[in-house]
């Protein structure tokens, strides 16, 4: 018969619990024992709390191990991205192609010149359009905000040139 913790319904008190174990000492055959032996024996001491980092020591390792793998694959993924592009241009990867050995050179290994096409020549735009167009470059112009005084000169030029093509009765070509 083991003396196993009990399971209540209710908690008991302490006073109940004490005079339950006074009661299973008294009940126990009496020995040959001096007076205070039978004193309740004391509880063995708690052991000492153990700190949350030292009782989980196990998963530093793998928590070390995650995080340095997220960095690696973010790293290598960004690094992916940027390969393409440097200083703001992209970069065009050229088929590499054999290269003759031969010491005389022939027309068909001469690089052609890249053909330049013509600009193309658009229809004149319209007086009516023109005026339109300049005025909604002056709006633009009236809503920026100058920062200092040069940028405040230069838009009010800009504004300036502006009125003048909207009031001329003929528009120049551009």
């Amino acid at each position: 018969m083991s003396d196993g913790p009990k399971l209540y319904a209710t908690k008991p008190k302490k006073a109940h619990l004490k005079q339950s174990n006074k009661a299973k000492e008294f009940s126990s055959p009496p020995s040959m024992e001096t007076p205070a032996a039978a004193a309740p024996p004391t509880p063995p001491p708690e052991p000492p709390k153990v700190p949350f980092a030292r009782r989980y020591k196990f998963l530093w390792p793998l928590l070390l191990a995650v995080n340095l793998s997220v960095g690696a694959y973010l790293i290598t993924r960004t690094k992916k991205k940027d390969v393409g592009i440097e200083d703001g241009e992209t970069v065009v990867e050229v088929p590499s192609t054999p290269i003759e050995s031969t010491t005389t050179v022939t027309e068909k290994s001469l690089p052609t010149p890249p053909t330049v096409e013509p600009p193309k020549v658009h229809p004149p735009i319209p007086e009516d359009q023109q005026r339109e167009l300049y005025k909604w470059m002056l709006e633009e112009k009236r809503k920026i905000k100058p920062k200092d005084q040069e940028e405040k000169k230069r838009i009010d030029e800009e504004k300036a040139i502006l009125k003048q093509f909207i009031r001329s009765k003929s528009i120049p070509s551009l």
